[in-house]
């Protein structure tokens, strides 16, 4: 009997990029069934690093659910590139988190990156958003910035 695949939504942002940025995890069952959620703020950050953020969260939440096949929808063509291997990764600030998220990528038995437009990722969005909101008073110095996680 075949392992299902499960699917995981991920996305992240600033507001003003660099901002108070947040991102947002959704993984369901290959039927489509929620297994958990996450809305997170992880204080003054660029969208990039919100999106990636949100993935190595989201592959970290998979593996703790004993996910072994995963497909990922990310409306960050960006980091979908790069995961896939087809971009490079210029940014020396993204380097050590898409190194992260390649180690943990790699933990599956079947993993893919697939890139989906805003409008199908609307669940990952909402909660990105309220990752944002919860530190959107946050300046690049605060101490508290990034420190509430919501769900």
């Amino acid at each position: 009997m075949a392992v299902p695949t499960h699917h995981l939504f991920t996305d992240g942002g600033a507001r003003g990029n660099p901002g108070p940025a947040g991102f947002g995890v959704v993984l369901q069952t290959a039927d489509g069934r929620l297994v958990e959620e996450v809305a997170r703020a992880i204080g003054w950050a660029t969208n990039n690093v919100a999106e990636y953020e949100g993935l190595i969260e989201g592959l970290r939440t998979a593996l703790r659910n004993g996910v072994e096949r995963l497909a990922v929808f990310m409306d960050s063509t960006l980091v979908v590139q790069q995961m896939r291997g087809a971009f490079k990764v210029k940014n020396p600030g993204l380097k050590p988190l898409h190194a992260t998220a390649e180690q943990l990528a790699s933990q599956f038995h079947s993993i893919e990156f697939q890139a989906i437009p805003r409008e199908r990722n609307k669940h990952a969005d909402r909660l990105s958003n309220e990752g944002m909101d919860a530190c959107r008073d946050a300046e690049p110095s605060s101490p508290q910035a990034g420190q509430q996680t919501l769900l």
